[in-house]
């Protein structure tokens, strides 16, 4: 699993960074959420691919919407046929639907709309599913939470040889739950040769709100959880009134919790020129790994209980 930032920026974009926009490829699935203005080209500078199956929108405020009518443009122009879900807040849909129809335009493609209540599936695949969470914002709002099933345990296989199994199809159908007879007439049950299931990977993406006590439990644990983040503590009063959070804030969630990473997202112009108060002020707080995301940065999400890396990339 990738994921790349290919937003950070508040209400007004800057030269560094363009309205809000993140992407999840998922074993090639490619789930966007939310589309700022020029997120189509942020998509061609960073090379994440066109080939989106569904693009969630927090909530109907243009740095988060006004890069669907070109997006959509952009995919039809380049010959797709495949569909496209969108998925938004209660009382979305008309809205949503007039921007994939700006200008009367008509895709050549489908697309669909579907509005998510919170606490609902917006999106259920094979092996794991996109939930929507309460956030709370000057207007209509979710959250998204993408949560893996959880994965078989590990197999033992000097276990499984030493009671009998034939190394074969075997080891395949104990590994997958089934119990296996041999040809003696025991039968090996999967317990005895499979571990406990291991939990999948959790991504958490807030979109703009006020830090809710109920968003802990929603990102528990969870591998990253990517949260508004737009003031330092000197504009606490700012964030109140436009129903933003500060760093602080956003680092108080990511601990209490206890998620793996954290990203400070939706950067107000204030600190255009160095973003570095936010961190020192979620740093106060939260002592995991920490970061402000930065446009085109790339981050890979092992498992857990992986050897793997999780290397941060730019540009």
């Amino acid at each position: 699993m990738r994921a790349t930032f290919l937003g950070t920026g508040g209400a007004v974009p800057t030269t560094a960074r363009a309205p809000s926009a993140f992407l999840v490829n998922r074993d090639g699935e490619r789930l966007l959420f939310d589309c700022g203005e020029g997120t189509q080209r942020q998509m061609m500078r960073y090379g994440t691919g066109f080939g989106v199956s569904h693009l969630f929108v927090t909530h109907l405020h243009g740095d988060h919407i006004l890069g669907i009518p070109g997006l959509i443009q952009t995919l039809d122009f380049n010959d797709r046929d495949a569909s496209l879900a969108i998925h938004g807040p209660p009382g979305s849909k008309r809205h949503l639907e007039n921007l994939v129809h700006a200008g009367g335009y008509q895709p050549g493609f489908h697309v669909s709309v579907h509005e998510v209540r919170p606490g609902n599936v917006a999106y259920r695949a094979d092996d794991y599913e996109v939930r929507a969470f309460d956030t709370e914002h000057r207007t209509a709002s979710v959250g998204y939470a993408l949560v893996e099933d959880d994965r078989p345990g590990r197999f033992d296989r000097e276990k499984a040889e030493a009671l009998g199994v034939p190394v074969g199809p075997a080891f395949g159908r104990l590994h997958a739950g089934e119990d296996v007879e041999l040809e003696d007439g025991t039968v090996v049950r999967s317990e005895r040769v499979v571990g406990d299931p291991r939990p999948g990977r959790t991504v958490v993406y807030t979109g703009d709100t006020r830090p809710l006590d109920s968003t802990v439990e929603v990102a528990r644990d969870a591998d990253l959880l990517v949260h508004d983040a737009t003031f330092t503590d000197e504009e606490a009063e700012r964030a109140k009134q436009t129903a933003h959070s500060t760093a602080r804030e956003a680092a108080r969630i990511a601990r209490d919790a206890d998620v793996r990473r954290f990203a400070l997202t939706h950067v107000s112009a204030r600190y255009a020129a160095d973003p570095s108060p936010l961190l020192e002020q979620a740093r106060e707080v939260y002592d995991g790994e920490a970061f402000v995301a930065e446009d085109g940065q790339k981050l890979e999400l092992p498992y857990a209980d992986s050897d793997g890396g999780g290397a941060e990339t730019g540009e």
